[in-house]
């Protein structure tokens, strides 16, 4: 019997690396060196200019691909006065926004928040919101975590060679995992 026992426990114990393998292969094999990144500059893709919810230009940061997928940082420059996102929802991700020029305007639920330069705010993964550009022009690092397809959604909408209808933004916003469900907001 304590035989049997043994046996049964040293299969189940040789059976873990293979369930674990592949988290810990991306931990033995993530890059282990920092990098920099300029102001001005993006680490790949150089400057995402924007077509459809607003004009605004992305610089990557920092690529889901140096962070496992884990993190992505974006740095916004917004010269889409008035213009913003449609009311929609992460079902995969918590965004962190923070203001470096400019100001905004956010909902997130049914809350509105008035944003300026050194203010940052918190959107919770599955929960309304949307932001829109107040001032003539501004800045912002926006975080998405974990990074899921937001670099990809904003590739597709930059490669856009036409303004999209509400429809066609709202199939790219579904087709990297996130819903429209109202309008942009307002400046009022």
């Amino acid at each position: 019997m304590k035989r049997n026992t043994f046996l049964a426990s040293l299969c189940t114990l040789a059976a873990v690396p293979f369930f674990g393998f592949s988290n810990f292969q991306k931990l033995a094999t993530r890059n282990r060196k920092g990098f920099k990144v300029s102001a001005g500059e993006g680490r790949i893709h150089g400057h995402i200019k924007l077509k459809g919810v607003n004009a605004n230009i992305l610089d990557l940061k920092i690529p889901g691909s140096d962070t496992d997928g884990g993190l992505a940082i974006f740095e916004q420059t917004s010269i889409s006065q008035g213009k913003g996102t449609p009311l929609h929802i992460h079902h995969f991700q918590d965004e962190v926004f923070y203001v470096i020029e400019g100001s905004y305007k956010f909902q997130v639920g049914s809350d509105h928040y008035f944003l300026t330069s050194g203010d940052n705010i918190f959107l919770p993964r599955k929960v309304p919101h949307a932001w829109t550009q107040v001032s003539e022009k501004g800045k912002m690092n926006v975080i998405f975590q974990p990074a899921g397809k937001m670099e990809n959604f904003f590739l597709t909408i930059a490669a856009l060679n036409h303004e999209p209808s509400r429809e066609e933004m709202a199939k790219v916003f579904a087709d990297n995992e996130m819903e429209v469900v109202g309008p942009p907001l307002s400046i009022d």
